[in-house]
């Protein structure tokens, strides 16, 4: 099957563009798409082809299909990974050992897992601690190369796994196929590349009055470690975590969200493919009350790196301090501040317009999003109509996730959905002034989809559950401040301390920003960090470092040793 669809693809990409405009419109939806997106990475020879094919929906069609297409399904959907292979649950299958895979845009169920129970994740945890030996001692050039094996087949499946994000999390195909799946090839790049100048052994300079140094500091794999991922960004923290974890010579244990499952079965099968050894990598589904609970509070479990909700993140720390004392890495909730000062003068418009489409990304699920909109007082009636413009143009760009375009697609469960409504609720309810969006689902959506209306209050005041509290939904709140230690009061006056924003020509204030603002990150005028450069907490919002060299040392622990020489 999988060498008959690569002979597809390539003979597809390879014919002149009559013939694929003739043959494209015939394939089934789900090669349609990975043909696009196989193009798209190998250079985007046939894109447009595609794109214009008149058999192909768009965002903006009239068609009213609004469920999902034919799905490239992993084949071990009901199993996990362990050892090397696949296996069925220890324990024998009934009603409560399965759980539904829910498209957002339209309700139905795309598939089924199973989930696991301790015995499962026993056994799991045991396999990796029997492969930890051999892995951590292998080279660093070894297991290099069996990353970048997988580097390779993930590029060349990236297709398949744009089309499963896209259908469990309900992002939209263009955005799966691109930030989404893309994120994956970008985390492993990006590793390999912070490899290169990592130094697992290192000299501590200057160490004595002469200058010389008789001591160095090892860094060792911490062991068998525990990943457990959220679903928002399946890919992405699934190689934030996988990836400098099998570096460095750890072993692993994978916990993805139970909602968006499909894509970490897919990367287990790349795994395999790519020939690592058994017990390196193992995956075992389950929710958080049973797999992840025991994987957090096992005696041979070395380390715990979750991404996830505060409140989960304080009861994997209670666990494993009631355990082994494990290392535990923690990437959590967020409520960024975008701050934005009179002096941007006539870069408002722009500002403002780029702060609403931040906020909205991902349909509001990003844990770094700028949701508070701090504009200086002589600027807020403006910013505010700006805003309210931007989030009614946003409000009719809401689309099914399958659909071609660059439009927002549903939040990811009923219960997301219902969360976000009951947020948009409690603001209209607390007296913020509600200008755009609102309650209940927009227009013209599927009924059992889970979709919701971009919405923006103005007005809001910081003591608001819509202003301290993580929504994670497309809302976006909106509140004046009249000088420069009021906007960082506020900034920094919820639990959270992710990430901030700021707009300003002053050199000088940005400076003072960047110490006085209580946040792991800040973006200063829209310019991103660089890659490579780690994603970092502070406050509720965590104590992880993921991507770049901090993110392998985060697999590590640290040995101090002198006298050898």
């Amino acid at each position: 099957m999988r060498s008959h669809l690569g002979r597809v693809l390539r003979t597809v990409t390879m014919a002149p563009a009559a013939h694929r405009r003739a043959v494209i419109p015939r394939l089934p939806t789900s090669l349609r798409l990975i043909f696009l997106w196989t193009a798209v990475e190998n250079g985007g020879r046939a894109a447009e082809t595609v794109a214009s094919s008149a058999s192909y929906s768009s965002a903006s069609s009239s068609s009213s299909d609004d469920e999902c297409p034919d799905l490239p399904l992993p084949r071990h959907a009901l199993e996990f990974y362990i050892n090397g292979t696949w296996v069925t649950p220890i324990e024998p299958a009934n009603e409560n050992s399965t759980l539904e895979v829910i498209n957002p845009s339209s309700g139905l169920t795309i598939s089924r897992i199973s989930l696991g129970t301790a015995s499962d994740a026993e056994t799991a945890i045991r396999t990796a601690r029997e492969a930890l030996p051999s892995w951590s001692e292998s080279s660093i050039a070894k297991r290099r190369l069996y990353v970048e094996r997988l580097l390779t087949i993930y590029r060349r499946r990236r297709g398949e796994m744009a089309i499963l994000i896209s259908a469990e999390m309900g992002s939209p195909i263009d955005r799966a196929a691109g930030a989404q799946a893309g994120s994956g090839v970008h985390n492993i790049v990006t590793f390999l590349r912070a490899l290169e100048y990592f130094e697992m052994e290192r000299l501590i300079p200057g160490g004595k009055t002469d200058g010389s140094s008789n001591t160095f500091i090892r860094y060792e794999p911490v062991g068998v470690v525990a990943l457990i991922t959220p679903w928002n960004w399946p890919m992405s923290q699934v190689t934030l975590k996988v990836i400098p974890a099998l570096l460095v010579g750890c072993t692993c244990v994978l916990k993805p969200s139970e909602m968006a499952p499909l894509s970490s079965l897919l990367f287990a099968e790349m795994i395999h493919e790519a020939g690592f050894p058994p017990g390196v990598f193992n995956l075992v589904n389950g929710d958080g009350d049973g797999v992840g609970a025991h994987l957090s509070s096992h005696d041979d479990v070395d380390m715990v790196s979750f991404t996830g909700s505060t409140r989960a993140g304080r009861l994997i720390s209670q666990a494993a301090a009631a355990s082994n004392l494990k290392k535990v890495s923690l990437e959590l909730g967020g409520k960024g501040a975008n701050i934005i000062f009179d002096d941007v003068g006539d870069d408002l418009e722009d500002v403002v317009r780029a702060g609403v489409w931040s906020c909205f990304d991902n349909t509001g699920q990003n844990c770094n999003a700028p949701t508070r909109m701090l504009v200086e007082r002589g600027s807020y009636d403006e910013a505010v109509r700006i805003a309210t413009e931007t989030t009614f143009d946003a409000g009719a760009l809401v689309g099914p996730s399958h659909l071609l375009g660059d439009h927002y697609g549903p939040v990811s469960s009923g219960v997301q959905f219902e969360r976000v409504q009951g947020y948009i609720q409690s603001g209209i309810d607390q007296g913020a002034r509600l200008v755009a969006g609102g309650t209940g689902r927009p227009e013209g959506s599927n009924p059992r989809g889970f979709f919701v209306k971009p919405t923006l209050f103005v007005d809001v005041t910081p003591d608001m559950s819509i202003a301290r509290e993580e929504i994670f939904g497309p809302v976006l709140c909106m509140m004046p401040f009249d000088s420069e230690d009021e906007a960082v009061e506020i900034a920094n006056g919820t639990p959270y301390g992710l990430t901030s924003y700021v707009h300003t020509k002053n050199r000088e204030r940005r400076r003072r920003l960047a110490r006085s603002l209580k946040s792991g990150m800040i973006e200063m005028n829209g310019i991103e960090a660089d890659s490579g450069a780690p994603f970092a907490a502070m406050k509720a919002s965590g104590n992880g470092r993921e991507g770049g060299i901090w993110g392998l040392e985060e697999y590590t622990v640290i040995k101090v040793v002198s006298g050898v020489e």
